[in-house]
């Protein structure tokens, strides 16, 4: 049996709803709501709760919650006067590694993390603790890349969607984040708390409206007009619905109901719950194009609009997990800076094209948004030198390697020169070339292996590489 979304809630993420809502009828009003919000999941039938937390920011792509039952006492880093917040999660570990897989499938980077005392964050624990407060429902928690545009977005919607259908489930998925989102910069008495400024209320009543009429879609598209008409461009407000948009369905036919909007120190939060409903509004409104497969950030990488592949039509397979998903060409002159590849150490991009070459910078074993090192790395903190697996930071860098050059439309049997740095010809040259021959073997690229002193971080080998620029 395919698995669906039952129901869709927003929410604010501040702390006060759950630690202190006594001390303003607005904050009052507000935990009102989420007790409402939390008997709509309960009629509904939802068997799983999935959170999508702007509140939880990544920068190198999307991180998934997999620790089976994450304990902590939490205290937010602004309203840590409150007080604390113990907890006690069940996660759904299988549906985090099935949104890690379907996001890996549509192009993105994705992973799971899975450790004690990850900080989850504030929104999120607010979220479980009011919305499923005795665990009732295993739940999963999302990131929202803080980098990530429209499509971005709506394809990491599109992925979670898949999971969920794959699970089998029916799933309420809940979206954190305000409508306004300017915070009072000095603390505020509970009573004298309201709405940043006029012109916001006005647009949180104008998403308000959209969203009680059940018109998702045609909320997600609003981000466009308001753009136009506010000072400073955000799209924070935005990337939540348009997650949700694409994790519920792109359409307006769902019933809205708004439980509560309420001013929560300066923002403006409100709980609405939207359910499907196929006699409701009807199509959306805007045709803004509808992206299936993400190949890359369109800032970076150059010629995916001319090109139109950043979308795929709606009936096109997603490939499989193991298959490259290869950028388009760049255009002469071109850098690329890819997530999927260990962030640069410096002021140089991971790749640029001149002619129909692509010159790389040097690439290492480095986990991208972790900098883990596989393998080990060659010493500590303290500088004192540490056993380390050359053939598993190899593996590593040559994976590097072939992230970077696939996110420049190119591929790892498209190298021609390769130079290599290793801090130990002694120790580490035949583990490196057995590693090595195993993919470069048949492509036969030309190759110098140099003995330098050190490298800038704890790794012992590094690749500078040149490729052909195509397919």
């Amino acid at each position: 049996m395919s698995g669906e979304v039952v129901l869709g809630i927003t929410v604010p993420g501040l702390p006060q709803p759950l630690l202190c809502p006594e001390q303003s009828e607005g904050w009052t009003r507000l935990r009102q709501g989420f007790e409402a919000a939390r008997e709509r999941i309960e009629e509904s039938g939802a068997e799983r709760i999935l959170i999508y937390s702007t509140m939880w920011p990544s920068v190198i792509g999307h991180q998934i919650q997999a620790m089976a039952a994450p304990t902590w006492i939490h205290v937010d880093d602004v309203f840590h006067d409150l007080g604390s917040i113990p907890y006690t999660f069940d996660i759904d570990v299988d549906l985090a590694a099935g949104i890690q897989a379907a996001a890996t499938e549509r192009g993105l980077y994705a992973r799971t993390v899975a450790y004690h005392g990850f900080p989850i964050d504030t929104g999120s624990v607010v979220a479980l603790k009011l919305l499923n407060p005795d665990n009732a429902l295993p739940a999963g928690i999302l990131s929202s890349n803080v980098y990530s545009d429209r499509v971005e977005t709506v394809v990491f919607g599109k992925a979670a969607r898949d999971a969920i259908e794959r699970s089998g489930k029916k799933v309420a998925v809940v979206v954190v984040t305000t409508l306004s989102n300017r915070l009072f910069t000095e603390f505020i008495s509970p009573e004298e708390d309201h709405i940043h400024s006029p012109k916001d209320d006005e647009w949180n009543q104008k998403i308000l409206q959209f969203l009680g009429d059940g018109r998702l879609e045609d909320t997600a598209q609003l981000s466009r007009t308001i753009h136009d008409q506010i000072r400073v461009h955000k799209v924070v407000n935005f990337k939540p619905m348009w997650w949700l948009s694409a994790v519920m369905g792109q359409h307006n036919r769902y019933t809205g109901e708004v439980l509560a909007y309420e001013p929560l120190y300066g923002t403006g939060g409100a709980v609405v719950v939207l359910s499907p409903d196929e006699s409701s509004t009807g199509d959306k409104e805007y045709d803004e194009e509808d992206v299936e497969i993400f190949r890359g950030d369109r800032a970076v990488l150059g010629g995916l609009e001319d090109a139109g592949d950043a979308s795929v039509p709606a009936d096109s397979s997603a490939p499989a997990a193991d298959a490259p998903i290869l950028a388009a060409a760049l255009a002469d002159g071109e850098q690329v800076l890819t997530d999927t590849a260990p962030a640069p150490m410096g002021a140089y991009p991971h790749a640029r094209r001149v002619g129909d070459l692509l010159y790389l910078s040097g690439v290492g074993p480095r986990q991208p948004g972790t900098n883990a090192i596989p393998g080990g790395p060659v010493r500590d903190e303290s500088g004192t030198a540490l056993d380390y697996d050359i053939e598993a930071q190899t593996e590593a860098t040559i994976e590097n390697v072939r992230k970077i050059l696939e996110a420049s439309g190119s591929s790892l049997d498209q190298v021609v020169d390769i130079t290599a740095f290793l801090i130990d010809m002694d120790r580490d040259f035949q583990g490196y070339n057995t590693t090595y021959a195993k993919h470069f073997a048949a492509i036969g690229p030309a190759r110098t292996t140099l003995a330098i002193r050190a490298l800038p971080t704890p790794i012992a080998v590094e690749l500078k590489v040149i490729a052909r620029s195509g397919h």
